[in-house]
């Protein structure tokens, strides 16, 4: 892997980056372990408050002089009625009486206001002069890419498809993060429909590279030093890995969520809307099993995240995995229980045990 082009542009020493997993996953601890072995750590920052981020950017800085990143969701039309949100939680009924829950009222932000949200999330990021931004579901405003690059801050963002990197590279984004149809959590999908966006990638990065000048970044399944030496056969010069810092002992994932990722292992992590509105990867369970033929009912992500938050919590606080959303990628069979920064080094040394660097 010519990973030179990546650990230039981020400032590190190898090319490997820790996914932003959202929901308390990648607390300051895990990112700056990540970072503090040579990769990016990156703190998930899409649904957190302003303050909130700076809040924890300001501890990862206590925790690590390395450089880290932040990823933030680019804001997305969407229409939710009363009446959608009603009918949805007519159908989710059986899931809140499952642990006897009541149903709350629910009065989703308006796109405006998640828009703010992000303009807001953007300052904390160049106040505090966070070294890396990416981005997922879309690309920033072109002002918000001059205002980015003006401060010095490296920008990366999403794509799922080909087209989606040639129009990130187009859009003058530093790298892009290539996102195979074996990842886990949430699709990035923004031009078209995510069903049609279900590129393996091995095919994905051949496809991506005769497309884009800038660095490729691949992500998906990949989990030993292995998968990171076929990436960058492909042409990837750098690799993101979710699934497998998910089981580092530094993430904040629930205890369930990482017994579940090496247990059942003829269970598959297969792509639903049903926890969000928004299709993503998750290890199949009860859920997914009995609502499946309402997908299309539920509402627009992120409401249906509200919706379902309730039982989700509660079925990780009975130790049950009947009703959470677990995420995972493929090849979550091959987690390996360590902490961060073992794992990054033991990563760097399966690459180089096959004759490649990273």
């Amino acid at each position: 892997m010519d990973s030179k082009r990546i650990t230039e542009l981020l400032g590190i020493d190898c090319a490997i980056i820790q996914a932003p997993m959202a929901g308390g996953i990648t607390t300051p601890e895990l990112v700056s372990e990540v970072s503090n072995a040579g990769g990016l750590g990156m703190i998930a920052a899409g649904s957190l408050a302003p303050g909130d981020l700076a809040s924890l950017i300001h501890e990862t800085k206590q925790k690590t002089e390395n450089n880290f990143g932040v990823n933030l969701f680019v804001p997305r039309e969407f229409e939710v009625t009363d009446s959608d949100i009603g009918n949805t939680l007519r159908l989710l009924r059986p899931a809140y009486d499952a642990f006897g829950l009541e149903q709350a009222p629910v009065t989703p932000a308006a796109p405006e206001e998640i828009r703010e949200k992000f303009d807001r999330q953007l300052d904390v990021v160049i106040e505090e002069q966070v070294p890396a931004v990416s981005f997922i579901f879309g690309v920033p405003e072109p002002a918000d890419i001059s205002r980015l690059k003006s401060s010095g801050i490296v920008t990366l963002a999403t794509a799922t498809t080909a087209a989606e990197a040639a129009d990130i590279g187009a859009a003058g984004l530093d790298a892009v993060i290539l996102q195979g149809a074996e990842a886990g959590g949430h699709r990035g999908t923004y031009l078209g429909r995510s069903e049609d966006s279900l590129t393996g990638l091995m095919a994905l990065i051949p496809e991506s590279v005769k497309r884009v000048d800038i660095p490729v970044i691949a992500a998906g399944g990949i989990m030993t030093g292995r998968e990171i030496v076929s990436a960058g056969v492909l042409g990837a010069e750098g690799v993101q890995m979710g699934t497998a810092f998910l089981a580092a002992f530094e993430s904040g994932a629930h205890p369930l969520h990482k017994q579940i990722l090496t247990e059942s292992e003829d269970v598959p992590a297969v792509l639903t809307k049903l926890f969000t509105g928004r299709q993503a990867r998750a290890v199949k369970n009860r859920f997914i099993t009995e609502f499946g033929m309402f997908e299309d009912d539920m509402t627009a992500y992120p409401v249906q995240r509200s919706l379902t938050r309730p039982f989700q919590e509660a079925s990780r606080n009975t130790g049950s995995p009947d009703y959470a959303m677990l995420l995972a990628g493929q090849g979550r069979q091959q987690a390996r229980y360590m902490p961060a920064a073992e794992l990054v080094r033991t990563l760097v040394s399966e690459v180089r045990e096959i004759g490649y660097d990273i």
